[in-house]
C-alpha cells in the first residue's frame, strides 16, 4: 500500500514540474528543465527504500518551487522569441 502511495506523489509530483517547466519563457531554459526533470526521474526510477524516496521527494520539492520563481521571474523579462521558437 505505502509503495502505491509514493507511487502517486512522485507521478504527481513529475506532471507538476513538467508543467511548470513548460511555462519558462525561454526556450532554452525550457528544455534544459525539461530533460533535466525527466532524467533524474529516470535516474531515480529504481529506488526502493522508503526514506530516500522521501529524501530525493523533498529535493524536488524545492527545485518545484525553484521552478515556480524562476519561471515568474522569466515571464517578467521577456525577450524575443529564437527562430527555432517561431
Amino acid at each position: 500500500m505505502a509503495s502505491g502511495t509514493h507511487k502517486m506523489k512522485v507521478l504527481s509530483l513529475y506532471k507538476q514540474m513538467l508543467r511548470e517547466s513548460e511555462k519558462f519563457s525561454s526556450y532554452n531554459y525550457r528544455m534544459y528543465a525539461l530533460r533535466r526533470i525527466r532524467d533524474a526521474f529516470r535516474e531515480n526510477k529504481s529506488l526502493t527504500d522508503a526514506t530516500k524516496i522521501e529524501g530525493q521527494m523533498e529535493y524536488a520539492q524545492k527545485n518545484l518551487g525553484i521552478i515556480k520563481r524562476q519561471a515568474l521571474v522569466g515571464q517578467l523579462f521577456q525577450a524575443d522569441k529564437l527562430v527555432i521558437e517561431k
